[in-house]
């Protein structure tokens, strides 16, 4: 059994606190390696999922043509998003960069494989499946900032016009859009922090003892 120091355990957490979303404007000009390539999607490929259905895929995108496809959906849902936020927030909202879809090395695209069985542990929370892909996408998250490689997760898309993009098969769900890069820098706190978009929750305001009053 394999027995973790307590260097081992600050290092973790260092990793943890260190994670960022990486947004566009911090992304330069350096390939990744494929060493590190592959690691990154090793992390993920071994992160825990419902009755060890591993019910991930990863579509890895490095081709422009195909990404300048996607970030015209990013355009297109973008100014939808924008109307949802009112007073300073719909400035704040206009001056982010909130994608680096085609600054960044590459995109990887993951999408949930639903099983055509049952899967133990998944038959009366269906959507077990789909957390152990959100699983998959941390692991990778994680193993990319151990890398110093950024990684920003766009949420900002049509999943329908990504799923016909990349001609996914249709019983595929899309998760996450990753983009994947090296950075100029990482900054010491989350940006939307930073930027006082929200302030950080306390542990005691979100730890519930026994149930809820």
């Amino acid at each position: 059994m394999t027995k973790f120091t307590s260097e081992n355990i600050e290092t973790l957490e260092q990793i943890i606190l260190a994670r960022r979303d990486v947004r566009g404007n911090r992304f330069t000009d350096k390939p990744i390696l494929q060493k590190d390539i592959d690691k990154i999607l090793f992390a993920g490929v071994n992160a825990p999922s419902v009755g060890f259905s591993q019910p991930w895929e990863f579509v890895v995108i490095k081709d422009l043509d195909i990404r300048n496809k996607i970030k015209e959906s990013f355009f297109e849902e973008n100014e939808k998003a924008k109307t949802l936020f009112e007073g300073k927030k719909t400035d704040a909202y206009t001056q982010l960069k909130l994608e680096g879809i085609v600054e960044s090395s590459l995109n990887i695209a993951v999408f949930y494989k639903p099983s055509e069985h049952p899967v133990l542990g998944q038959t009366a929370m269906k959507e077990a499946g789909v957390y152990s892909v959100v699983c998959a996408i941390q692991n990778m998250w994680l193993m990319a900032r151990a890398l110093d490689i950024g990684l920003g997760w766009v949420s900002i898309l049509n999943p329908n016009t990504i799923k016909t993009i990349l001609k996914a098969p249709k019983d595929r769900q899309l998760i996450g859009y990753l983009c994947l890069g090296h950075v100029d820098k990482f900054y010491e706190n989350p940006e939307l922090e930073r930027l006082q978009w929200e302030k950080r929750k306390n542990i005691n305001d979100v730890v519930i003892k026994e149930i809820y009053s």
